[in-house]
């Protein structure tokens, strides 16, 4: 039973320590104090200050660009006649595509540099995404918490606006009758009018108790004075604490109630979730696409996606501006929450601190503050319940049409008796105490945790886009011309197992052969010879084993073309019409 009774306890955490710890610096440059206040224009001033840190950061980003820029437009200018002349001496010296030589080197190294770049950026993002779901949670956790006591607070509330109506309602109704009937009789009278006068009692004092509006005005034996303000709950509240009769104003939540504070903060980190994730993934599909345009050699690609990256770049700093400084005001204020919630609600609701410390700190050794009242309510109501029973033994016999409005009252009192014990149960500080600490938790541990990653992630992803905005410049220039893209792909129907030099030097020896060739048609007809001059001499006929003509066997890789088969009559003829028989003789004299 004691380890149930144990009240949850809420400690910094080191980051928020560590965080609290930072110098604070005004506009003027001078040191702050690091307490929370909001309000304040010089604290305010140096949320300025650790918010421009992020501004510097930019500028360093973009010098670091602009001097990378500077570097590859202005010092390779004079690179390019040189790159064309060392350019044979890069290509005979390799191998494969030719990427061994300086020019190679170079590539390589602005293509590692980009893969590295992008490597990091997408690090960046797997932490960003991380810290936005924690942060969420958080919140979540948060939310949650200001709900679950804006609960409690309505149902407190609306326990106290039946017990006072119900309390009314008696006191206008079942009670005034019974006077006039009692009217003859002194005693029974006087025990009527003690009820009611102890029922206007325990309706001021429960008016007394109300946490959202000190001061309710509850006048004495007027129906129309009850308070119609009330809180309207979040959640639906329980059928056992539903008043039974609605108010009828319809003012609007207090700002400084939990349930408005749950909902403006449920709306917000709605859009602050849905910002991040869109974030997100802008800097991962400018990664993907940059390295997809580098494989691809797609400078379209590349152009759009430097665009973008430098969007990207300017979104990462001005984020870790903003997360900064919500980082340091967040450890501000978990360092101890409990001094800025006395000192802020204490003016604007006009709620006592007593009652304020009582539930923040929920410590055993303080007693509660509706104490007193509660014990005084709970003696009225069992002083009535006496005189009710007293009536009904001694003045029913005599007055028997006094036993509905008795039985009316009895029946009220049953139902505030009810009502007043659940009052008491939620009025214990041990309720509205946890929900705090586990908003705190969800406030300051996972939301602190979220807000640290999500700034770790802005400065990698800024570091990030940076070297890439640096080394694309570099892979630009490392990208094929068009004259070299049209030689490419002339040089796709050659063959592919051909070396880079071989071709070169086939193209160059091709060419001068056919400047020197000379046409078919310019064969002078005395010196001309027959196409199959230089055929291989016939082979010499034999006999076989089995009496047939036989040829020997030549191997098939020493073997030519043959010659046009032509029968004796054709040899006959070609000889005697030709001009010079001495080429038909030496061809065939062997």
């Amino acid at each position: 039973m004691a380890a149930m009774t144990v009240v949850p306890s809420y400690s910094p955490s080191i980051w928020v320590r560590v965080c609290h710890a930072l110098p604070r610096l005004d506009l003027s440059m001078q040191m702050r104090d690091n307490s929370f206040i909001p309000e304040s224009w010089e604290y305010q001033q140096t949320l300025l200050v650790l918010s421009s840190l992020s501004a510097i950061g930019l500028v360093i980003s973009l010098l670091v660009v602009l001097s990378f820029l500077i570097h590859y437009c202005c010092c390779h200018r004079g690179d390019r006649s040189e790159g064309s002349e060392e350019e044979e001496e890069d290509e005979d010296g390799s191998t494969g595509h030719g990427y061994s030589g300086k020019k190679g080197r170079g590539i390589c190294c602005v293509t590692w540099m980009a893969v590295a770049a992008v490597t990091l950026c997408c690090v960046a993002i797997g932490i960003g995404f991380y810290g936005n779901s924690e942060a969420n949670d958080g919140m979540y956790q948060l939310t949650s918490s200001l709900l679950t006591a804006n609960y409690t607070l309505a149902s407190i509330d609306l326990l106290i606006s039946d017990t006072i109506t119900g309390l009314q309602l008696s006191v206008s109704g079942p009670l005034a009758s019974m006077e006039e009937l009692f009217s003859g009789s002194k005693p029974f009278l006087v025990s009527t009018r003690n009820c009611r006068r102890l029922s206007e009692n325990v309706i001021n004092l429960l008016s007394s108790i109300s946490l959202a509006w000190p001061g309710v005005d509850a006048g004495l034996g007027n129906d129309s004075s009850v308070s119609g303000a009330s809180i309207i709950p979040l959640t639906p509240v329980p059928p056992s604490v539903v008043p039974t009769v609605v108010p009828t104003s319809s003012l609007l939540p207090n700002p400084f109630s939990p349930g408005w504070a749950a909902n403006t903060l449920m709306v917000n980190e709605d859009y602050r979730w849905l910002s991040y994730v869109l974030l997100l993934l802008l800097d991962l599909i400018v990664c993907l696409f940059i390295l997809l345009g580098l494989a691809k050699q797609a400078r379209w690609l590349l152009i759009m996606m430097t665009v973008l990256a430098w969007l990207a770049l300017f979104l990462s700093w001005g984020s870790l501006g903003l997360e900064t400084a919500t980082v340091v005001a967040l450890s501000d204020f978990c360092s101890d929450p409990n001094i800025f919630v006395l000192n802020s609600t204490q003016f604007s609701t006009g709620t006592s601190s007593e009652v304020l410390d009582y539930y923040l700190t929920c410590n055993r050794r303080m007693n509660s503050p509706f104490q007193q009242l509660l014990t005084q309510s709970q003696r009225a109501l069992s002083n009535i319940h006496t005189h009710l029973s007293s009536l009904e033994r001694n003045a029913l016999p005599q007055f028997p049409k006094a036993e509905k409005s008795l039985r009316e009252v009895q029946q009220i009192l049953n139902s505030t008796e009810g009502n007043f014990h659940q009052l008491v149960a939620l009025l214990n500080c041990r309720g509205l105490n946890k929900d705090y600490i586990d908003s705190l938790k969800g406030l300051c541990y996972d939301g602190m945790e979220g807000l640290l990653y999500l700034s770790l992630y802005s400065f990698l992803s800024a570091l990030a886009f940076t070297a890439i905005l640096c080394s694309l410049p570099g892979a630009w220039r490392s990208f094929p011309s068009e004259s070299e893209e049209y030689d490419d792909s002339d040089s796709e129907s050659e063959d592919p197992f051909t070396s880079h030099q071989a071709r070169r030097q086939a193209s160059s020896s091709s060419g001068s052969q056919r400047g020197a060739m000379t046409p078919f048609y310019n064969y002078p007809g005395a010196g001309w010879t027959p196409p199959f001059s230089s055929a291989p001499p016939l082979p010499t006929p034999n006999v076989s084993s089995n009496g047939n003509p036989g040829y020997e066997s030549l191997p098939l890789t020493d073997r030519q073309s043959p010659p046009p088969s032509y029968s004796p009559s054709m040899l006959t003829g070609y000889g005697g019409n030709q001009s010079h028989p001495s080429h038909s003789r030496n061809l065939y004299s062997r």
